[in-house]
């Protein structure tokens, strides 16, 4: 196991971040605060929901990070016509062997795009909901399971335009975060058409991770150190949810779990051994918000969820450290825990 002790190891750790962030940002400009929770949620070992408007990138993100890691990679392309075993497999004849011979689908990737997954039906969508959480996949009551590391990108477009399902909340609750892109700024727009224009950057993006080394990053963010403070002020962010009046769904304890994970991760990625609440509360919207659901009246005065976790944050007392002490050692008694 990756331990911080090995300071060469560690290095090495950080550098391959760093070879995949620059790998992903050379063709997504602009945008550095989506590429780092595109990474966050991969290290964290979570599924990452792309939402946004036709245009602006989204399935460019996930084809750029899929292309950066030296791995297995399959693109569903989600229509209504879809079908369940189109994702997961199914069992076939086989008239040679006189038995049912299982053909897998194309969940079975390391890293799988979803594009337009709310093009399906909600039927189709469901049919990720074993994979997404358990990471295998049963057909005809043998379970197959997933290779590692697993993470499901998927791409969708906002509720109200043609032709959407809007994910059920069963599905919604397995994305660790969700993020918007959003419109590039005049200069990043301006670089894109000069990078852009003539060639695309796909074609030339080449691999600068193997997939046993995310594996080992994998490893080392569990390690990461979270005081008793710190996983406290996780779960009160998350009860404020399923209080809240301008809510009737709050988030759910997969949310807290999904949050801590997140956090460390983050932690990690910023070289600590620790997570601190400003990691918790840099990402507890991504990690938050799309497990919400406004009240009709919070509707009606277009409050969002967004809007809500926002005001959470700010009500919700934040844990000091330590008198005395100057590193996030100090939420909590104990030292950080060696990985």
């Amino acid at each position: 196991m990756t331990t911080y002790d090995d300071r060469a190891s560690l290095t090495d750790l950080t550098a391959t971040v760093e070879r995949v962030r620059s790998s992903v940002e050379g063709v997504i400009e602009g945008k550095p605060e989506v590429v780092r929770l595109s990474l966050t949620v991969l290290l964290a070992e979570g599924h990452l929901l792309i939402e946004d408007v036709p245009g602006v990138g989204k399935t460019m993100l996930a084809k750029a990070l899929a292309r950066s890691i030296d791995c297995s990679v399959r693109r569903i392309q989600f229509t209504p016509d879809l079908l369940p075993s189109d994702i997961t497999g199914v069992s076939i004849w086989d008239q040679q062997r006189r038995d049912f011979e299982f053909k897998p689908g194309a969940i079975f990737a390391q890293i799988v795009i979803g594009d337009e997954i709310n093009r399906a039906s909600p039927k189709t969508q469901s049919a990720l909901l074993e994979s997404m959480e358990e990471r295998q996949v049963t057909i005809d009551g043998h379970a197959y399971e997933l290779p590692s590391p697993f993470m499901v990108v998927a791409t969708q477009n906002p509720v109200e335009m043609e032709g959407t399902y809007p994910l059920p909340e069963a599905q919604r609750d397995r994305f660790m975060a969700r993020v918007s892109i959003g419109y590039p700024s005049p200069d990043a727009e301006l670089q894109m058409l000069d990078v852009h224009g003539g060639v695309n950057p796909l074609d030339d993006l080449q691999p600068v991770a193997h997939a046993h080394e995310i594996v080992k990053l994998v490893e080392a963010v569990r390690g990461v150190h979270v005081a008793e403070t710190v996983r406290r002020y996780a779960v009160d962010l998350v009860a404020a949810t399923r209080t809240h009046p301008d809510l009737r769904l709050g988030a759910s304890p997969r949310a807290t779990l999904h949050l801590l994970r997140a956090a460390k991760a983050s932690a990690a990625l910023s070289g600590r051994e620790y997570a601190l609440p400003d990691d918790v509360q840099a990402l507890a919207v991504a990690v938050l918000a799309h497990r919400l659901l406004p009240t009709a009246q919070a509707q009606l005065n277009r409050r969002t969820a967004e809007q809500v976790v926002q005001e959470i944050l700010q009500q919700t007392p934040v844990p000091q450290q330590q008198a005395g002490l100057t590193t996030g050692r100090g939420y909590g008694q104990q030292p950080p825990r060696r990985l």
